[in-house]
């Protein structure tokens, strides 16, 4: 059977998507079945009215299927990506992650594979800050939570080991560095994915 990620993200602009598939698309490279999802927008539309790239990218939607929590049963691995919002994620995507707890309880999110990931439009605004915060939600599940770490050389010009990220200068999109990070932790965390699910299986 094929290893199972999910890849849930929550975008204003666009940037936060790209990343997501990204992952995608290197979780697919090592032969993982892959689904990709996103939340609901739940910003005041007049919020959304004040940027107008943030405007376009809901007018232009709906990009992927909502995130259900069965799509998070389903996964053997799974990746949570988010804009950082004041060091943390955005609270779309929160939200969802705030309503598994009927599965927490139930210990079906133990010992998937859980990893992050997180756009900014300024260098020091909160990267880090927004993939540890997201990581927290993983250890109270019980996840195995997965850094991208400095596992491939190319990996140390991205500085980022804590999880793929982007810095959108003057509303850049993302860059083939920042977009080939994001394919290589998509391989690892089909690849540990599959440790763990083989493992799990076979004791089981």
């Amino acid at each position: 059977m094929s290893t199972r990620i999910l890849v849930v993200y929550y975008s204003a602009t666009g940037n936060t998507a790209k990343l997501a598939s990204a992952l995608a698309d290197g979780a697919r490279e090592a032969e993982a079945g892959v689904r990709v999802r996103t939340v609901p927008e739940t910003a005041p539309p007049a919020a959304v009215a004040s940027n107008p790239r943030w405007q376009a990218w809901v007018d232009a939607g709906p990009h992927h299927e909502t995130a259900t929590l069965e799509d998070l049963e389903w996964a053997d691995g799974f990746a949570a990506g988010s804009p950082t919002r004041f060091g943390g994620p955005a609270a779309q995507l929160k939200s969802f992650l705030d309503s598994t707890g009927g599965l927490w309880a139930k210990g079906k999110l133990v010992n998937k594979v859980a990893t992050s990931f997180t756009t900014a439009s300024t260098a020091h605004g909160g990267l880090e800050a927004t993939v540890l915060a997201t990581n927290n939600i993983f250890y109270h599940w019980g996840a195995i939570v997965l850094p991208l770490g400095y596992t491939d050389p190319r990996l140390l010009e991205s500085g980022n080991p804590y999880g793929g990220s982007f810095v959108s200068r003057e509303s850049a999109e993302p860059d083939e560095l920042a977009l080939d990070a994001l394919r290589l932790q998509g391989r690892r965390l089909a690849t540990v994915s599959r440790y763990i699910a083989d493992g799990l299986f076979k004791d089981g």
